[in-house]
């Protein structure tokens, strides 16, 4: 055996196994909006804030124990989804009927799989009838009764009574929305803010993106926003991962999450560049504004929004971690 041959495998045999492994990172939302101090008491705080430091200890358990981004993106948004702070699952908003219409989407990037609801009203978690749709299925989105009778044939998907979305805070947040709206009012910015997303990375150099919401509140005619449309709310490919909250309907217009995604891959734009560009630049252009979360194959993460708050989570490959909820943090 050759001198150098000998000093190759010596080489190798000494690079631990860890060293081929990429760096994890998890970062996390539950909306962007108007959110100021004074709206929140401390006691509420402390509330949410451990929600989402709950989410982030979900996903992050997944990555750390050598798990998937993919259900990674899913532990975290599943814990975001029982919670009554947050507009998805639990804390849907109501529509105009009184009712509850949830959409989630959820994006494995190496592979482009993708799977999405809309319209769901008995589904305790939107985010795990997206991910059976992405597996189980070969469409990419079901909607409404479509959505539900699959779901019914799903027996580890759990199903509940709508008002089991119910809450009192929302139940008011629907009526102050419809007294504006009878005097003539425009409809105040809380009333289409609202949604929960997670992006991950995993030691295999993969990237997830799944974001669940409730909509607006006193939507109608089964309006469905950004957050299920795979390239507009969500998006992952092989270099990022983006889940947006704001309103809707500009994301969809803009294609907001994939054009992040396509500056970073096609231009080379940094990540911080590209969602900055994309949700502080061309969303509020066209006339909406939110925020979003982003991440790329490096492990860098980005935060953007031009609200006064948005609930968000991080764990970096370093390690460190934290939440923030208002601007100045």
């Amino acid at each position: 055996m050759s001198r150098s041959l000998l000093l190759a495998l010596a080489i190798a045999a000494a690079v631990p196994a860890w060293a081929d492994e990429s760096p994890t990172a998890l970062v996390i939302h539950g909306g962007a909006g108007v959110i100021e101090r004074s709206a929140l008491s401390a006691e509420e705080e402390k509330a949410v804030r451990a929600d989402l430091d709950r989410a982030l200890d979900a996903g992050h358990a997944v990555l750390a124990d050598g798990g998937a981004a993919l259900d990674a993106v899913t532990a975290a948004v599943r814990v975001l989804e029982e919670s009554p702070w947050f507009n998805a699952g639990k804390g849907a908003v109501f529509n105009a009927a009184g009712g509850h219409e949830l959409d989630a989407a959820i994006m494995e990037g190496h592979t482009r799989r993708a799977g999405a609801v809309a319209g769901v009203s008995t589904v305790r978690s939107p985010i795990l009838l997206s991910r059976a749709v992405m597996e189980r299925s070969p469409h990419v989105m079901l909607a409404a009764a479509g959505a539900e009778k699959f779901a019914d044939e799903h027996p580890d998907i759990e199903l509940v009574a709508p008002d089991w979305f119910d809450t009192d805070r929302r139940r008011e947040q629907l009526e102050k929305a419809q007294k504006r709206e009878q005097a003539g009012q425009a409809a105040l910015p809380a009333t289409y803010f609202g949604t929960v997303g997670a992006v991950a990375l995993d030691k295999h150099g993969h990237i997830a993106a799944a974001t669940s919401t409730g909509g607006m509140t006193n939507k109608r005619w089964g309006r469905i926003g950004d957050a299920p449309i795979i390239g507009s709310g969500t998006w992952a490919d092989e270099s990022c991962g983006v889940s947006g909250t704001g309103w809707g309907e500009f994301y969809i217009r803009s294609a907001a999450a994939h054009d992040v995604c396509a500056r970073v891959a096609y231009r080379g734009d940094s990540l911080a560049a590209a969602s900055e560009e994309v949700i502080n630049g061309i969303v509020p252009k066209l006339g909406g504004d939110g925020g979003a979360i982003a991440l790329d194959a490096k492990g860098n993460i980005a935060m953007p929004f031009n609200t006064s708050g948005m609930y968000r989570g991080w764990v970096k490959p370093d390690g460190s971690r934290g939440t923030a909820i208002f601007r100045d943090e």
